[in-house]
């Protein structure tokens, strides 16, 4: 029984009253619990909650410390590719947007890999479109091959996979998988992705546990907050996260909370996340896992991304571009439009539209433009350590 069949039991809309009918008693009385329950979690994230931000900061900040040090990982995300055969209406990579896309060869990967570890980063997430015919199992395995003798950590980010086509992915020496579920609210769900296998959520539900079966030893998952009720998603997350600490339990879970940014495609989020809430999801989440890490990512504003530091994320990313080519330039000369995932080259008028300077297309808006150099800098000062690398794969061999 994987957590496609526990989630149908889960009952995520009784607890979402439950938060939404918490009173302040409620919410100090899982304050002062060592061993949160969902249905704690739902009252630390309901709105009377919200008056207890100070409290939930220095508790959220005191487990991070006692758990974590005072220490930040990071990483830099890696795009291999943006063809796509999902049409999602929320994503800048959706197969019927018109767009510039490229897939890099392996030695434009390692060019761009390079590239990243001259910044510092010595943990990279591979991140790509989900699309078969231009990113297989095969091509994934070769670029992990090419980059796992520069590249310490290496995790990716792509279309769910059979756990026998992940197998000779960590056999190449990929360490770790991540896999958002987008929204686990499967009306929403359907809505959002209309063409392609990511319409199949179960499919996508169970990835996680296809990816540890296969061997990797990092998992994040994570929902992209915009698409439905934030606190719904939060305690799907949250029931998700305790799912697999539980049945997954040999590997690292992280938990992801990316938020819409502006992309191709212009979708508008279909609710709201303000940052104070936002800020309240990150203590509740670091109270219900005092071992899980928090990651953030640069969807998020300098400013909300400096104050966070203290507060219970973990891990961030740093001078992120979410296009393929986007810290060297690779792949330019093979720039073309694709039509319902079948290539389309691009004309001299168009070539002479785009001008020089032409690029892949992003998945989305980064907020913070921050350099690496200067996210670590920044950590630095706020009496923290920046970690590039936190250890070394010898030390499990």
């Amino acid at each position: 029984m994987g957590f496609a069949t526990t989630f149908k039991a889960l009952e995520p809309g009784a607890l979402l009253k439950r938060s939404l009918n918490a009173n302040a008693d409620d919410v100090r009385s899982s304050l002062k619990k060592p061993n949160l329950l969902l249905t704690n979690f739902a009252q630390l994230i309901s709105p009377a909650a919200a008056d207890f931000l100070t409290p939930l900061s220095l508790r959220s900040q005191q487990l991070t410390q006692q758990r974590f040090g005072k220490v930040i990982r990071l990483f830099a995300p890696l795009y291999l590719s943006n063809e796509c055969i999902n049409n999602c209406k929320y994503c800048g990579f959706s197969r019927d947007n018109p767009i510039l896309r490229v897939t890099l060869s392996v030695e434009e990967v390692l060019k761009e890999a390079r590239e990243l570890l001259s910044q510092g980063f010595r943990n990279v997430l591979l991140v790509s479109g989900e699309h078969p015919k231009f990113v297989s199992t095969n091509y994934m395995a070769d670029c992990v091959r090419a980059l796992r003798h520069e590249v310490p950590s290496i995790s990716l980010e792509v279309g769910p996979m059979e756990t026998a086509e992940y197998r000779p992915i960590v056999e190449a020496g990929a360490e770790g998988l991540v896999v958002y579920q987008e929204t686990y609210d499967r009306a929403v769900y359907a809505e959002m992705h209309t063409a392609g296998p990511k319409h199949d959520f179960d499919w996508r539900l169970e990835t996680p546990e296809r990816a540890y079966n296969a061997g990797f030893r990092r998992l994040g998952i994570g929902a992209l907050y915009g698409l439905s009720d934030w606190r719904y998603e939060a305690i799907c997350v949250a029931a998700h996260a305790d799912y697999l600490l539980r049945n997954c339990w040999k590997a690292q879970l992280t938990i992801s909370l990316p938020r819409l940014r502006p992309c191709a495609g212009e979708f508008q989020p279909l609710t709201q996340f303000t940052d104070h809430e936002f800020v309240q999801l990150v203590c509740a989440f670091r109270l219900m896992f005092p071992d899980v890490g928090l990651v953030l990512s640069t969807r998020e504003p300098a400013r909300l991304r400096d104050g966070l530091i203290p507060l219970g994320i973990t891990l961030m990313s740093a001078g992120s571009h979410t296009e393929p080519g986007g810290y060297t330039g690779a792949g330019k000369q093979n720039l073309h439009h694709t039509e319902r995932g079948r290539i389309v080259e691009l004309g001299a008028s168009e070539w002479a539209a785009a001008g020089p300077d032409a690029h892949a297309t992003g998945q989305f808006d980064i907020a913070d433009e921050r350099s690496p150099g200067e996210v670590a800098d920044l950590i630095r000062r706020l009496g923290y350590e920046p970690v590039w690398k936190d250890w070394d794969a010898a030390l499990s061999t």
